[in-house]
């Protein structure tokens, strides 16, 4: 039983969705190949044409999985891959299942105007009343936690979903979306955009010309110099503290799981031993990452909040200003 292979293909993506195996043959569900060559233009087909190490219209994959084109004189090069690969298909369903539980809960307000909700829609509005009185709110107030709310609740549960998602493992979920650095680079990104492209001209003043003795700034701008990598240091960390914690919470989970079946060549005594405590282990684990998916969902939209506060410096006066 080859341990790293079977985890490998659990938390990285791939253009096949692995759903059981079966009396030895995998059943899977093929996803399209979309990608562009320079020298040969568009291709789509379905990525069981290259199943198997098959060549398909001069493209196959690598030793790494990576889809490679051969041109005319051997030699290899990667053309732009845009396919639906597992992980596309996993954010579209993330994506689905936020905008249907928050259109839920939306109509169920309009239709019941003057009652207090229970049950689910009750659930979900306890977790938004306590991220915008204790998050939003308290790190950012006034008038701009109206105006982010919807971003940061909106990463909040978007966050939550692919965290859960990937701690299910029967078809169609077990993806490790936020485990994969695209997404978290993405979500950092979108944060990073949101913060700075609002940031008021005291945030920016504070950044390229700060309140710091003249020859810290002058003629060598070393300030400026820490402020902006200081910029980039942001997403960073939000991109590497999403990626790290999910990442190893399924790398553990699974290498518990595959102890079981690297333990046989130990002894039946020995096995069924590694057996109960691999399996102990995996539902305690199972119960950490949930803890874990709502965590790190909160850490994200707490740090979020706090970036943009710190961009909103001075917009309370501004305002003020405008309005006299």
């Amino acid at each position: 039983m080859n341990t790293e292979e079977i985890i490998s293909e659990h938390i990285g993506d791939s253009h096949d969705w692995h759903i059981v195996t079966w009396n030895g043959h995998p059943i899977e569900l093929h996803l399209p190949i979309l990608v562009w060559s320079k020298n040969t233009g568009w291709h789509a087909f379905s990525s069981s044409h290259l199943a198997e190490g098959q060549t398909y219209e001069g493209l196959h994959y690598n030793e790494k999985g990576k889809i490679t084109e051969i041109d005319a004189n051997g030699s290899e090069s990667r053309p732009l891959d845009i396919s639906i690969t597992k992980n596309v298909c996993g954010l579209f369903m993330v994506s689905f299942i936020t905008i249907a539980l928050i259109l839920y809960c939306a109509n169920w307000y309009k239709k019941h105007p003057l009652q207090a909700p229970r049950g689910f829609v009750g659930l979900i509005e306890l977790v938004v009343c306590y991220l915008y009185d204790n998050v939003v709110d308290s790190v950012i107030g006034g008038r701009n936690s109206v105006r982010f709310a919807p971003y940061l609740l909106t990463a909040f549960f978007f966050i939550l979903m692919c965290n859960l998602v990937g701690l299910i493992p029967v078809f169609p979920f077990g993806m490790n979306l936020t485990g994969n650095i695209a997404v978290t680079v993405t979500l950092a990104a979108t944060t990073f955009l949101v913060v700075n492209l609002t940031g008021t001209k005291h945030y920016w003043k504070d950044i390229l010309w700060p309140n710091v003795p003249w020859f810290l700034k002058f003629p060598i701008p070393l300030m400026q110099v820490i402020e902006i990598v200081g910029l980039f240091t942001k997403p960073f960390s939000l991109t590497i503290r999403l990626l790290a914690n999910i990442f190893a919470g399924h790398t553990i989970i699974l290498s518990l799981i595959c102890m079981i079946f690297t333990s046989v060549s130990m002894g039946v005594t020995m096995h069924r031993s590694m057996t109960v405590v691999a399996l102990l282990f995996a539902v305690f684990m199972n119960m950490m990452e949930l803890l874990v998916a709502f965590l790190q969902a909160f850490v994200f939209t707490t740090m979020s909040a706090s970036y943009i506060s710190q961009a909103q410096v001075g917009s309370e006066e501004e305002s003020e200003i405008e309005e006299t």
